[in-house]
């Protein structure tokens, strides 16, 4: 298998939170990270095989170089690693972390922190496909000009009031975000990202945080309709305490989020047909 790239001191690995229950879009008998959309050509053979969602993220981390990835389990989800094993299918070295429970995405990748905290880090969202092909390419050519803590992936918004807006300077220096505003003239939402030691760092203490003073459903309610804290209030937070944040514009670039019951069958109509 091929060496994942250094930049500066840091080796940069991806990271997958995989510990949703994929209620929106239950029953389902697999999990979600791993329903089959589109397919793929595998060792040469002539007749395709299914490709599953997550497959794509997992490979626009290898056409970036990046070779190793963690990806955080819920407890049960024994299928992941079963059908991905150590990465052999991507040409990469995959690490499997598992988490009993878990209140959102930041809580599911801070299980990794004893893992990845000296290490550059990719991150995306294994039920969101998106494009284009060189996304995480562009972001590490950012972090390494701007020399930011966090680089986010930014593409037009399709629902703003479901998404966090990110209010960006013309200069790349993102501003402020905005959790899933009722209202807003913002039109680009984040949907992946590249960070440093000191993102991951800023994430384990603000988490600490929550934890020692209690963060209840009734507030996290306000912004995810189950609760859970988003990974936007935690880069928010970072925004405010002064982080270095960046942003990469994709005007043309394109996403379906598979999480979501109308974009599942978009995912299913746009990626072929598997009668």
């Amino acid at each position: 298998m091929s060496e994942s790239i250094i930049r500066g001191e840091n080796e940069v690995v991806g990271l997958v939170p995989a510990a949703g229950q994929g209620k929106r879009i239950a029953p389902l008998p697999l999990s979600k990270e791993l329903y089959p959309i589109g397919f793929q050509i595998i060792d040469g053979e002539k007749t395709p095989k299914p490709k599953v969602v997550s497959h794509y993220l997992l490979e626009k981390f290898r056409y970036a170089g990046i070779t190793k990835a963690f990806i955080v389990l819920r407890e049960g989800k024994w299928d992941i690693p079963s059908y991905f094993g150590a990465g052999e299918m991507l040409d990469m070295h995959l690490a499997y972390l598992t988490i009993r429970d878990s209140c959102g995405p930041p809580f599911t990748i801070d299980k990794a922190f004893p893992f990845i905290k000296n290490r550059l880090i990719a991150f995306g969202f294994p039920d969101i496909l998106f494009g284009p092909d060189d996304v995480f390419i562009q972001l590490l050519n950012c972090q390494t000009t701007k020399n930011s803590d966090l680089v986010l992936g930014l593409f037009p918004a399709q629902v703003p009031q479901e998404m966090d807006m990110v209010e960006v300077e013309e200069n790349g220096k993102v501003r402020n975000m905005l959790l899933k505003p009722t209202q807003t003239h913002l039109t680009y939402s984040w949907l992946c990202a590249i960070w440093t030691p000191v993102f991951t760092q800023f994430m384990h203490t603000y988490l600490q945080d929550v934890r020692s003073k209690g963060m209840s459903e009734v507030q996290t309610r306000k912004i995810d309709a189950q609760g859970d804290l988003p990974v936007g209030a935690v880069i928010k937070a970072s925004i405010q305490q002064g982080l270095r944040v960046d942003g990469v514009k994709f005007p043309k670039g394109t996403y379906i989020d598979i999480g979501r019951p109308d974009d599942l069958v978009k995912a299913i109509e746009n990626y072929g047909d598997y009668q």
